[in-house]
């Protein structure tokens, strides 16, 4: 199964916090607490992540992003659904743990993109035009 390694931590606790807007992850002793706009921002589908490299969307305006579900998707996998509509991002228990391990790296990172880009985190206009601009261009 592809993002499937053998030896990739499986997290004992899935906890969805929605007031401190955070998805909590629980390896033994250590603690993943990963905000809902890194992982809507780092998601995995298709249609941010472009066919190739140079190809992502970069997602923006996502700091007041609710995540309203999370479902297991088959054994390697989590399906996220957010309040923007997007639901297209499995995330494997690899690229979780990964976000986890990197959180910090991986967010400055992506702070850097928004600024070379001159994008906000925080959505612009009203919330429609918001789901809107969310619309899938096949």
């Amino acid at each position: 199964m592809a993002g499937m390694e053998k030896d990739t931590p499986i997290p004992e606790a899935i906890r969805l916090h929605t007031k401190s807007r955070v998805l909590e992850l629980v390896y033994g002793e250590t603690v993943f607490r990963l905000p809902f706009e890194y992982l809507r921002v780092m998601t995995p589908s298709a249609e941010a992540r472009g066919h190739g490299p140079g190809q992502e969307t970069l997602q923006v305006g996502k700091r007041d992003v609710e995540l309203l579900a999370v479902e297991p998707s088959g054994t390697y996998a989590l399906k996220l659904v957010f309040s923007d509509g997007h639901d297209s991002g499995l995330y494997t228990w690899d690229l979780l743990y990964n976000l986890g391990v990197h959180q910090d790296e991986l967010w400055a990172e992506y702070l850097r993109l928004l600024e070379a880009q001159g994008a906000s985190r925080d959505s612009t206009g009203s919330p429609a035009a918001a789901a809107r601009s969310c619309s899938h261009h096949h």
